[in-house]
Formats: C-alpha cells, structure tokens, sequence
C-alpha cells in the first residue's frame, strides 16, 4: 500500500518505500504541521545526498546533524531537539533491531506487543504509539491479532483522527476538523 499524504509525490514514495522514513516522519511529528513532518525525512535525504540508514543516524556526529536539521528551511521547528530524537531512535533501532526500523513490527504475535515496541521508542508515549500503529494497520498493512483495540480509537475503521487516516486532502481537512474538536471539547471542560 503507497503512503498518499498530502504533500510532495517524492516523499510519498520515499515514506512507502522506507520504514525509516516513515518512522522519522513520525518522530517528527509535534508541534509542527503534518505535512511538514513528513516531508522532512525526504529533505535529510536529500541534504545528505542520499537515504541514510539507521545505523548511519545513530553514529553521525550530533552537532552536524544538528546543523543539517537546522539548516533554512529547518526540517522542524526545534531542529536541534528533533535532530537528538531521530538520533536516539536510531539508536534504538540499532542497539535491538540490528539496524532494521521494520524489525519494530516484523514478527510480532499481537498488537499489544507492537503497541509495547513502538512505546519503547524515544519520543513515543502511549497516543502517539496508538496513532504509529493505526498508521502502520491501515496504510502499511502491518496488521497482527488485535492491531486495531492496540490502536485504540485511532484504529477504528472509517474514523479521521490521525495521519493514518489521511490519503489525500479532504480526508486532512477531516482529521483537521476532529483535532479541532477534540480541542475545544477540553477547552470547554477545563
């Protein structure tokens, strides 16, 4: 299954092809728009002349990384702690999954295991681990006993509450609308 996000084709391809990408996109993914996030995978590909493995983040210098995070137009908005996040999850990925990002979810039994692999990674609490693996259920096809209640609401089919429902730009638009929702519901509570 292609990823088709509302942005540029190449990083759509990139992030099909590339769990890497897709999990970088991801880690990414706060405090800057979508579509943003998930471009930025394609732009560190294309400032360092090509896709660079786990292993290869996991090693490279911080402060230059760092330095290419930063450069305009900065691949987030705090490029220095995002550059020290995709690192340390590189990391991880190294360290248990001799390098290979798909190693998070190949072989897993049930969605609460992934759900907990996805947990162990730098940056991912619970919501945003649920959201990673709603993504990976619905647009990746990783989809083990159970993947959908590890999701939680995010895994309910035809439900738009995340990046794993957005294929083009009106299901953005209606993900856009049940953030903003959810935003004012807890506005109005507290």
């Amino acid at each position: 299954m292609a990823i088709t996000l509302p942005i540029d084709d190449a990083a759509n391809e990139y992030l099909t092809r590339s769990p890497l990408a897709l999990l970088i996109g991801m880690t990414l993914d706060q405090q800057i728009p979508l579509e943003k996030a998930f471009t930025s995978p394609w732009v560190l590909a294309q400032r360092l002349g090509h896709e660079p493995s786990a292993r290869e983040l996991a090693d490279f210098d911080p402060q230059a990384l760092v330095e290419v995070f930063a450069t305009p137009p900065a691949l987030h908005r705090f490029p220095k702690a995002m550059a020290a996040r995709v690192q340390e999850v590189c990391r991880v990925i190294v360290e248990r999954y001799d390098g290979d990002p798909a190693g998070i979810w190949a072989g897993v039994t049930d969605g609460a295991q992934l759900l907990r692999r996805v947990q162990e990674l730098p940056g991912f609490g619970r919501q945003k681990a649920q959201i990673f693996v709603a993504l990976l259920g619905k647009q990746r096809d990783v989809r083990p006993e159970g993947w959908r209640d590890a999701a939680g609401g995010y895994g309910e089919e035809g439900s738009f509450r995340s990046v794993a429902d957005i294929v083009d730009e009106p299901s953005l638009v209606r993900v856009r609308e049940y953030k903003k929702q959810v935003k004012a519901e807890a506005k109005a509570k507290g």
